[in-house]
């Protein structure tokens, strides 16, 4: 999970062709023994044959062993991904990407889907380089800022105002006096800038004004969240022609030592095209569609299977055990391609769509991170009862909050907000209008003793550990979490394919079977201070 602004640049999607022709020409293959992996329904074939439109049978029949078994065939998948610059993810742009979305809708089709891949054009980024060659030699996790130029660069390292020690409070690079006196001489010089209070692009444009070849933009260290490797964006068009990487505080110190020198390589960036797989189940009424959604991509260090393979993993189950029914809306889902690399496969589909298609979407669910080994519930906070949201929140969404809490209500699990920051692949659609809402378990944010007092967990460590790390692997989970937010998926999703009258008044009909009357939502814990948020989950712009 993570966001940046930047702008996807795509060629013409094949939805201009006409929804037969796209079927026509993106119409996926059924599943194959190698495909589908173990997945079986707990429940045997019962689950499989029935129609599964009752509460009683949805939440029988969604389990945590079908779940997690998706979840362990997409670690395979990126166990078996020998990407020459990315092994062992499912990063948009490689193998272990490809092979997550011939899974995910080889399965679908078999289950009686209409499944299309949704083409958009991408930046793949090669890795960058960060090495220190004197005083010591090493070479550091880094990785491109977004929208850097590329570059091959090696040289002196230029520390630039750094406070590495007491408070390190840090305005370095900030203000083009911070670079007066520095020696920016030579042929190649790397500019050293620690984070802190002003943007990104700000430090990179002063240090490159000053005479720097190079940035490298170091965390500020402050505090634990502040200690690891940071990668930012710089915007669009930043007017950097420089390289600009990124490296942990503790990397940066070492850079910043007397007499260091360092190699920083950024190629060029790659034009490639990748897909969104959509999924969708016909419903009486054929204008209304009830849309859930979450990014299928992993991050380039590992195989993402809480980020967010436990989203992906969750609608697919869901998507699977809807699959006979027969819904009075349409249902659809999507596995949205290269969220990692700005939310770049949602931000395509909905721009593509005609305003008349946008019209029929009653609502989207979003579901990124539901499983964090260290987790907390929360809700996307539609109704700002905890935070002011920086966007404007679509009317409606206020109703898919409340059914979200009443639900954890109902199995008296204990909840909290999430700031409503459009910063996952809901943004493109509120930002179209469309009512949305969602669940979150945590990122980077440190949980805190009041917070383990009530969930569990570990204070003082982050809510998920391994968050866009190589460790976030088939054991960076909670399977309690897993399977409260699994069913939780699937009672929506059901809820929604007979009625989203709540939601946008569009009247349809109860759920068949015993009804199931929901309480009033208990409220959140309040955990969070002001601007917290829990939701840490982005590539920061900013210092």
């Amino acid at each position: 999970m993570s966001h940046d602004d930047v702008a996807p640049t795509r060629r013409r999607s094949l939805r201009a062709l006409g929804t037969a022709a796209i079927a026509t020409v993106l119409t996926v293959a059924p599943a194959t023994a190698a495909t589908a992996g173990g997945h079986g329904h707990g429940h045997g074939d019962r689950c499989a044959k029935q129609a599964n439109d009752t509460y009683a049978e949805v939440l029988k029949c969604v389990t945590l062993d079908d779940v997690l078994g998706h979840l362990k065939n997409l670690q395979k998948i990126a166990d078996r991904n020998n990407d020459p610059y990315y092994p062992g993810s499912r990063a948009a742009g490689t193998k272990g990407y490809a092979d997550s979305v011939k899974y995910v809708s080889g399965l679908l089709k078999k289950a009686g889907y209409r499944v299309t891949l949704d083409p958009f054009e991408f930046q793949f980024v090669f890795p960058a380089v960060l090495d220190q060659i004197t005083p010591a030699a090493a070479s550091y996790e880094t990785g491109a800022f977004t929208n850097s130029a590329p570059g091959d660069v090696t040289g002196k390292v230029v520390p630039v105002d750094v406070n590495l020690t007491g408070d390190r409070a840090s305005t370095s690079g900030c203000e083009a006096a911070d670079f007066t006196g520095l020696d920016f001489s030579g042929t190649a010089d790397i500019a050293l800038v620690q984070r802190g209070s002003c943007d990104f692009v700000i430090k990179a444009r002063n240090a490159q004004a000053a005479g720097a070849e190079a940035v490298v933009i170091f965390n500020q260290g402050n505090d634990p969240t502040r200690e690891a490797l940071i990668v930012g964006t710089l915007g669009d068009n930043p007017d950097v022609t420089v390289p600009v990487v990124g490296a942990s505080f503790a990397d940066g110190a070492a850079l910043a030592a007397a007499g260091s020198t360092a190699h920083v390589r950024i190629l060029p960036s790659e034009t490639r095209t990748d897909v969104n797989v959509i999924a969708e189940l016909p419903g009486k009424n054929r204008n209304n569609v009830v849309m859930a959604g979450s990014h299928l991509d992993s991050v380039t260090a590992g195989a993402g299977i809480n980020d967010n393979g436990s989203g992906s993993a969750a609608i697919l189950e869901t998507a699977l055990t809807l699959a006979k029914t027969k819904p009075q809306n349409t249902i659809r889902f999507a596995w949205w391609g290269a969220e990692e690399e700005g939310l770049l496969g949602s931000a395509a589909y909905v721009a593509e769509l005609p305003q008349a298609e946008r019209d029929r979407i009653a609502l989207y669910l979003n579901y990124d991170m539901v499983g964090s080994p260290n987790y907390i519930f929360q809700v996307y906070d539609s109704d700002q009862s905890s935070f002011p949201a920086p966007v404007v929140v679509p009317e409606g969404s206020t109703a898919i909050e409340d059914l979200f809490e009443s639900y954890y209500t109902w199995k008296k699990k204990p909840y909290d907000d999430a700031e409503y920051s459009g910063r996952s692949d809901y943004q493109a659609f509120i930002e179209a209008g469309i009512p949305a809402g969602g669940l979150f378990t945590g990122a980077e944010v440190v949980k805190t003793e009041q917070q383990a007092a009530i969930w569990g967990g570990t204070a003082g460590e982050s809510f998920d550990p391994n968050y866009h790390e190589a460790g976030d692997d088939i054991t960076n989970l909670d399977l309690n979490a897993l399977e409260v937010n699994s069913d939780l998926i699937a009672f929506a999703q059901l809820t929604y394919a007979y009625s989203t009258e709540s939601v946008n008044g569009v009247k349809g009909k109860p759920v068949p079977g015993k009804p199931i009357r929901l309480p009033a939502p208990a409220g959140p814990q309040g955990t969070f201070n002001t601007g917290d948020g829990g939701d840490e989950h982005i590539h920061h712009p900013e210092s």
